[in-house]
């Protein structure tokens, strides 16, 4: 049968005796150590209070309580929580086994696969971003109070970085103002019933997200100077290549109005229409067919109508991988411990709408 509890076999615990009182050894966790050894010597310090006479003498259990939970206040009082887990990767089940009791839930994922150090990433910042979005939407509710404090903590971290770099401001705009309408909406119309903690916490994460919206929305892009070859200087073939390269509809816009020759380029009907069929299907087409005035199909218009009604592809430099042999979610970069023989051959690339599809029950 499997053990409920401490180890039967462990040696126990080793006390030595001090002027203050009862001190427990223990070897400390490198990452509590580092981060604070003050808040450490106080979790594994037991005082034993009262007269010589009537001196109150605590248990082991009690003593083992009492630390745990003065290490569980210091765990959540933490605002980088994803520090304290050596793995950057998590095995999902579903359901409970004799090995392993319950199932893996979204908000323990999220604190496990170190999304605070993903945003830091080029590659991966775009889908952390939209993986935020898509929990802002629908599944707020369903993370944990520590889950939930760790999404504000790397929202922070995001809005920071948008600041200082100013990269791709326009996404995190979007993702602060589906954020904005379901607190909102929760606030207003739900209120305590599925919000974790008090509702003036929410009130003031509330006002937070619009002063990071008026903050973004006063962002000034810094000018370069660069005396060397500028993107205006690229002859047309080369201009029109990377205006190809694109595969979102905004950013072509966005590119057009930097130069008049840049505008011409991003009207092209060709270009629209390589990438309205890019991302949708031709039995699409023919239920939002929209024409100009010349009775030629408008490619522009058409991609934005369709963008309405049917999710558009999305292409990530990175993303996270599922291995099918181990059940494990894990960054590529980072690995995991597989047992297949050609751990290749079971990975799978995770989109965010995959990654809030695995932990739903």
């Amino acid at each position: 049968m499997p053990f409920l509890g401490q180890d039967w076999r462990s040696p126990g615990w080793r006390w030595v005796k001090t002027e203050d009182g009862w001190k427990r050894c223990e070897p400390f966790s490198p990452a509590l150590e580092d981060g604070n050894n003050q808040m450490n010597d106080i979790s594994h310090t037991v005082i034993l209070s009262g007269d010589d006479d009537d001196e109150e003498i605590y248990s082991n259990e009690d003593c083992e309580f009492a630390a745990k939970k003065r290490k569980k206040d210091h765990l959540g009082n933490n605002t980088d929580s994803q520090c304290f887990y050596r793995e950057k990767w998590i095995y999902v089940h579903k359901e409970s086994t004799r090995e392993r009791h319950g199932y893996c839930t979204l908000g323990e994922a999220f604190n496990r696969l170190d999304f605070s150090s993903a945003i830091q990433d080029i590659r991966r910042f775009n889908y952390v971003v939209k993986l935020l979005q898509l929990i802002a939407k629908s599944q707020l509710t369903s993370l944990s109070g520590a889950a939930q404090k760790n999404y504000f903590n790397i929202l922070d971290k995001i809005v920071r970085k948008v600041m200082e770099d100013q990269y791709n401001p326009r996404l995190i705009k979007d993702l602060l103002q589906d954020l904005s309408s379901t607190l909102c909406i929760l606030i207003r119309g739900v209120g305590k019933s599925v919000l974790v903690g008090n509702i003036n916490i929410w009130i003031c994460r509330l006002e937070t997200i619009l002063l990071w919206q008026q903050q973004l929305n006063n962002l000034q892009m810094n000018k370069q100077v660069n005396n060397g070859l500028t993107l205006s200087d690229l002859p047309l073939h080369m201009l029109n290549n990377i205006l190809y390269r694109f595969s979102d509809g905004w950013d072509i816009i966005t590119l057009g109005q930097v130069t008049p020759t840049l505008y011409m380029l991003s009207e092209d009907r060709q270009l629209w229409k390589k990438l309205c069929q890019y991302h949708f299907a031709e039995k699409q087409f023919c239920r939002h067919l929209i024409l100009s005035e010349k009775g030629h199909i408008d490619w522009k218009l058409m991609y934005f109508a369709l963008q309405k009604y049917y999710p558009i592809k999305e292409q990530y430099g990175d993303t996270l991988h599922f291995c099918r042999h181990c059940s494990i979610l894990f960054w590529k970069d980072t690995g995991h411990p597989c047992t297949a023989s050609d751990p290749n051959t079971c990975l799978t690339p995770v989109s965010p709408q995959h990654f809030i599809d695995l932990f739903k029950f």
